[in-house]
């Protein structure tokens, strides 16, 4: 049934990507025996100008289910590095671009789909998205963004009413389609396939075309593409720094899954890390551990380390490896910043910033007893003023299990937390408070309490505790 009234069909779609030739395809979507609404994200619809009240379920089927067309379905062509190796047979294999649109804050963003059905990258594969993969990537990106991730956000999910047999899934296991609202889907592999085919005009098109769009700032200055890798290289450090803060590990850092804006995106075998193991390995295949929790900055400092190869047919290599260089202290200063707001701080100087986080990760990394995010969550829930006051205050009863060994770690922690809150005005303890639940969820996705989500929905059809989980994690 048509509905001529459809906010998502009137949006002012911009013919950005559509208007380069040579980096996609026109497809067709799949057509579904079935569309039922499973997952709308009211959040994100502010940003278009909307409000929920004015968007039915209706309209998202329409738009985002039956693919009611607004202009051409566009899947992207790009190559990549997967777990080391070039791959030149890449692409959009089971979505597209539905449309890109501006923000109320004037930025371009994409609705992309997966799920969407085949297309001339999909190989063998049928195009499908399995509804649990769906519903995992709700919950991979609704938590990140809750925890200051900059991350893409799962804008819809259809369950489509196909049997999908998958090797990694109790088969047959129900099918989905989901939109993805993020900010581009120019990954590091569109510019490597152009180095592939060996063309630099197509090179500085798209490179002027990421400047305009997505670094206006730079369009235009000097060293423009210098500028901009450097920016780049400050994001990526910075997601990762913000990724490893949250513990969280990607799984599959390929360069087909690195956003062109530093933003994440893509969400496989990703899991949140339950105690603190630097050698934890979120994916199942990753039998060498290279996308390790540990091993996340080298990765991404390795994919930038590529990029430069494409890049280099029009910007300059050695200014793109100095930028490179500066990874690291990018990292470090995110990574602090990141921790210290999630301990309760806003700014320490560089000594106490040090002695708290070395407490914390000395404590969490040989006591295992205490879960890594478990562990913020107690002291969102255990903090009082009255720490400030005396440090037997701090955690008097915790219900870890410690060894005699380990309780010197936490009484070091106490120590030196206690020493900061002294340092503090005695005003800033509502401040610390209120800065503990805002970087601190008091829900924390580990696997097991993903899998009582999706156990629910297979047994019964009850999305209550997954609507539930998701509205938690704004509290």
């Amino acid at each position: 049934m048509s509905h001529p009234s459809n906010p998502f069909l009137n949006l002012n779609y911009e013919p950005a990507i559509e208007s380069l030739a040579d980096y996609h395809d026109v497809v067709t979507a799949a057509e579904y025996p079935m569309h039922k609404l499973r997952w709308r994200n009211d959040d994100v619809l502010p940003i278009l100008g909307l409000a929920p009240s004015q968007v039915s379920d209706d309209d998202f089927i329409e738009a985002f289910g039956h693919f009611r067309a607004v202009r051409s379905f566009l899947a992207l062509r790009y190559h990549g590095y997967q777990f080391g190796e070039y791959n030149p047979q890449l692409g959009d294999g089971r979505g597209f671009i539905y449309g890109q649109v501006r923000g109320v804050d004037g930025e371009l963003y994409d609705f992309g789909t997966k799920g969407s059905g085949r297309t001339p990258y999909s190989r063998t594969a049928d195009g499908r998205l399995t509804l649990k993969g769906g519903v995992r990537e709700i919950i991979a990106s609704e938590a990140l963004h809750r925890m200051g991730v900059k991350t893409s956000r799962c804008f819809s999910l259809v369950e489509t009413g196909e049997d999908l047999w998958r090797g990694d899934e109790p088969s047959p296991t129900r099918s989905s389609v989901m939109v993805r609202f993020s900010r581009s889907h120019i990954r590091f592999g569109t510019f490597e396939r152009l180095k592939w085919i060996g063309r630099t005009d197509l090179t500085r098109k798209l490179l002027d075309h990421v400047l305009q769009i997505y670094y206006p700032q730079f369009w235009g200055k000097e060293n423009q593409d210098g500028i901009f890798y450097l920016e780049l290289v400050e994001r990526v450090a910075t997601l990762c720094a913000q990724w490893m803060a949250v513990g969280f590990c990607h799984a599959v850092l390929n360069t087909d899954n690195m956003s062109i804006t530093g933003e994440s995106f893509d969400y496989g075998p990703f899991a949140f890390i339950p105690t603190y193991d630097p050698r934890f390995t979120a994916a199942y295949f990753d039998y060498a551990g290279r996308y390790s929790y540990a091993n996340q900055p080298a990765a991404c400092y390795w994919n930038l380390e590529k990029l430069q190869d494409p890049l280099g047919m029009v910007v300059d290599k050695n200014d793109m490896q100095a930028s490179l260089l500066k990874f690291k202290d990018f990292y470090r200063l995110a990574y602090c910043e990141m921790m210290l707001k999630r301990l309760g701080f806003r700014m320490l100087s560089e000594p106490e910033t040090e002695d708290l986080i070395g407490a914390t990760l000395e404590l969490l990394s040989n006591v295992q007893a205490i879960g890594y995010n478990q562990f913020f969550v107690k002291l969102r829930q255990s903090f009082q003023p009255n720490w400030r006051e005396d440090v037997r205050h701090i955690f008097p009863n915790p219900d870890w299990e410690i060894t005699e060994e380990q309780a010197p770690l936490l009484e070091k922690w106490r120590v030196v937390y206690h020493q900061l809150l002294i340092r503090q005005p005695i005003a800033e303890m509502e401040n610390i408070a209120q800065q503990l639940k805002t970087a601190n969820p008091s829900i924390i996705f580990l696997r097991p309490k993903i899998e009582e989500v999706w156990e629910r929905i297979t047994l019964d059809d009850d999305w209550q505790p997954l609507y539930d989980a998701i509205a938690q994690l704004k509290e």
